[in-house]
């Protein structure tokens, strides 16, 4: 913990000290704008009836101007970018002291009817989402909701390799997302994909030449005047007929402007990613084939992005004034502009989508990899293949502070089910969180809060957190049922691990005994394997008719008129229940 934050505190105050250096580039930078402009104007005051010393006065300010604004926005940008990364060093700060509470929370993706992810406290206040997510694009954040629920178990020891080896690079990793937090995008990747993919030109194509001629005439007429050789109303008709070819397909560019506009930013943004993901060097197989998904023969990815971005830029210029009447009137420079996106989107209409992917890949990835640096005492899960499913030692909930967490063994084989029973605020639906977690987080390819986990990769299901719902005409009971006829549908085809807390809580005792033994003998008859918590002591007497079914419990006792808690998993049937207690010591009765 003290070396992270040591770490994360360095480069806070490495990125303060150069965020001050950039301050005092700026001010000298605007100071000497306002020099140069205030002598600019002596000079001219002073030299005004020499013409070709005030003309190279003016030539001079406008060149030294444009210099020194290209340096102040250069500044600037480096300025924001070290605000950025003092950002980042501030939040991993504050995470490792357990502060995460305001950050994102992923209200949005809480899913009551998903496999696992309700039950287990994945999205929402205090979540998993909110502790470790740093995605820095909308897309990265979508993908990063994808890993975290999808369920796969697929690839998961490249998933480790991918994970540990970025994890590594906490420099690049910071250097990627604050370069993706500075520019905010209005408009989601999947409409700009959509529009670039479905575009369909409307211009002739005698614009691809058309401009150039143009302005080549342009120019030698402007000479010819200049030389007297004809006279200035030619270069006036011209300039109307300019602006009358323009005026024909105002309409048509105008909207073609408003699609390229909502693009302008992502690819501002995406092609400075795409360049760090090109410029570093990666060797672990599901890095190196992300990577190579960006190469292309014949030059960077990053630089054909960046040639649209700079395309885009020169067409927003049309909104200046000086710009869209002289620029048109001479240039045909908004056709010339219509012509080089066409070309470009043309060309890469079949590229960009998966290039969008790649980057919001490594920006979901870095949220995984930034975990696992942060948490370097916990281990990667070991895969194997034989009769148990997990197997663990001094197993933890990674959001519980290390000082209050207890840890507890635990390991089940395949096909076995625990019957967990224990008073209430003994650790059973934390235990449940905890087990449940830990397999979402092993699938993913993360390293488990554990000293040891072994485990054979395996989907998860569960019916911990049940609601009626009144929009839906649904009891509680009902809302219940439905869970569970979708927890045997799914393990009909496929193997989950099932975690159920108190199943069958709408009905009475009577038909809660029968309902839930029968239900579990299912499970067991389905070759499944879980954990059950429930307080219904008759369920346990399923272990003497079932050789897969197992009893477990927390305790609690009462000293000195107090409840007291180990939270340790114990083999056997709970025998202290403590609510009538709660009750009295609460003054309810």
């Amino acid at each position: 913990m003290q070396n992270l934050e040591e770490f994360y505190s360095t480069q806070k105050s490495f990125f303060e000290q150069e965020l001050k250096t950039l301050k005092k580039q700026l001010a000298i930078s605007s100071s000497l704008r306002l020099f140069i402009f205030l002598s600019a104007i002596f000079g001219v005051y002073f030299f005004f009836g020499t013409i070709k010393i005030v003309i190279f006065i003016v030539v001079l300010w406008i060149v030294s101007f444009i210099f020194l604004i290209k340096r102040h926005v250069n500044l600037q940008y480096k300025s924001n970018l070290n605000k950025a990364l003092i950002e980042i060093n501030k939040t991993e700060i504050k995470v490792l002291n357990r502060d995460y509470f305001s950050f994102n929370a992923g209200n949005e993706f809480i899913e009551p009817t998903h496999a696992f992810s309700y039950d287990i406290d994945l999205f929402g206040k205090g979540s998993f989402f909110q502790y470790c997510n740093r995605t820095a694009t909308n897309e990265g954040k979508q993908e990063f909701v994808k890993r975290l629920t999808n369920n796969d178990i697929s690839y998961i020891v490249e998933r480790q390799n991918a994970i540990k080896e970025l994890s590594q690079k906490p420099k690049w990793r910071q250097q990627f997302s604050a370069l993706a937090s500075l520019v905010k995008v209005e408009h989601p990747a999947d409409e700009i994909i959509n529009w670039i993919h479905n575009y369909k030109s409307v211009f002739p194509k005698f614009i691809a030449f058309l401009p150039t001629v143009f302005s080549t005439i342009s120019v030698a007429l402007i000479v010819l005047v200049g030389m007297n050789s004809i006279a200035e109303q030619v270069l006036l008709i011209w300039f109307f007929l300019g602006l009358g070819i323009s005026g024909v397909y105002h309409k048509k560019v105008n909207e073609l402007y408003t699609d390229s506009s909502n693009a302008k930013d992502t690819f501002k943004q995406y092609h400075k990613l795409l360049n760090e993901i090109e410029s570093t060097t990666f060797s672990s197989l599901i890095l190196k084939e992300k990577q190579q998904e960006i190469q292309t023969v014949s030059q960077k990815a990053s630089t054909i992005f960046a040639k649209f971005s700079k395309a885009l830029d020169a067409f927003d210029q049309r909104n200046n004034l000086i710009v869209a009447v002289f620029g048109n009137a001479f240039l045909l420079r908004d056709l010339q502009q219509v012509y080089n996106v066409e070309k470009w989107i043309g060309a890469y209409k079949g590229k960009v989508e998966n290039w969008f992917k790649v980057i919001a890949f490594f920006d979901a990835q870095n949220s995984l990899a930034n975990f696992a640096y942060n948490h370097p005492s916990y281990v990667y899960p070991e895969i194997h293949k034989n009769k148990q499913v997990i197997t663990s030692k001094n197993l933890g909930h990674p959001l519980l502070k290390e000082s209050q967490r207890v840890d507890n063994n635990f390991s089940i084989e395949n096909h076995q089910f625990f019957i967990i029973t224990g008073a209430n605020m003994a650790g059973k639906s934390t235990f449940l969180r905890t087990v449940s977690l830990a397999i979402v987080m092993g699938n993913i390819g993360l390293p488990v809060c554990a000293s040891v986990f072994k485990y054979t990769p395996i989907k998860l299901i569960t019916s911990m957190r049940t609601s009626d719902s009144l929009a839906d005409n649904e009891s509680y009971f009902f809302s219940e049922l439905k869970r569970l006829k979708f927890i045997v549908d799914q393990i009909k085809t496929k193997e989950y691990f099932i975690i159920l807390d108190e199943i069958l809580k709408g009905t009475n005792s009577t038909d809660k005994a029968i309902g839930s033994k029968k239900f579990v003998q299912k499970l067991v008859n389905s070759k499944s394997t879980g954990i059950i918590a429930t307080h219904d002591l008759s369920l346990c007497e399923i272990e003497n008719e079932l050789n897969e079914v197992k009893n477990y419990y927390f305790d609690a006792e009462i000293i000195n008129d107090e409840l007291n808690f180990d939270y340790q998993l114990k083999n056997g049937i709970c025998k202290n229940m403590n609510a009538s207690f709660l009750l009295k010591k609460m003054k309810i009765i």
